[in-house]
């Protein structure tokens, strides 16, 4: 894929500690591990957000792969869209290259899947996004949760913390999906959905 200027990579959750290891957070964790990864800090930005400018993913003959800001927003959930339009004008990013990461109740747990455009599926941080951009064609790497058991309303399960056996496998899974933002950004939506998609 030709380089034309940095993507943006946004992890959706709330801030705080106290929403810190949510399922609804595990967008942000993606992030926390890409700048992990990186080796780089995610700083305050003016933006409403934490941020940190990096190459993600090796391109053709070991080259660093495309220029990226990583970010997580600073504000609730449902304020996301603000912070994500004021860092995509900041760094001048078109909508195309954004990546938002996201939790995904109607995928299976441990499951991460890619996609542009299509709708929100009642997820607020989406929608907020979505509104303040004024169009829903953006890249979305989908991390699966799974849904409630039994009657558990959806709202309280995605602010929760990820149960015990979860926390187990979460690693892997915020591994995946840190190597799904990498290989869109450096593949294309379409070879990296065949590589993130395959059976394993």
């Amino acid at each position: 894929m030709t380089d034309s200027g940095p993507w943006l990579v946004v992890g959706l959750g709330n801030p705080g500690p106290a929403y810190a290891r949510n399922r609804h957070n595990v967008g942000a964790m993606v992030v926390d591990e890409l700048a992990r990864r990186h080796q780089v800090a995610l700083r305050s930005h003016k933006a409403r957000a934490q941020a940190a400018q990096v190459r993600l993913g090796t391109g053709p003959g070991g080259v660093p792969g495309p220029a990226a800001v990583v970010a997580v927003p600073s504000c609730y959930m449902n304020e996301s869209g603000g912070p994500v339009s004021a860092l995509l004008r900041f760094f001048s990013v078109p909508p195309e290259r954004l990546v938002v990461v996201h939790d995904e109740l109607d995928l299976d747990a441990g499951t991460v899947r890619l996609k542009r455009g299509g709708g929100e599926g009642g997820h607020n941080g989406l929608r907020s996004v979505s509104s303040s951009l004024g169009t829903k064609d953006y890249h979305r790497v989908r991390v699966g949760i799974g849904r409630p058991p039994g009657r558990m309303d959806a709202a309280d399960f995605v602010l929760r913390d990820f149960s015990p056996t979860e926390r187990k496998d979460l690693p892997f899974l915020l591994d995946d999906a840190a190597d799904a933002v990498e290989s869109l950004v450096v593949l294309g939506l379409l070879d990296a959905q065949q590589r993130v998609h395959a059976p394993r």
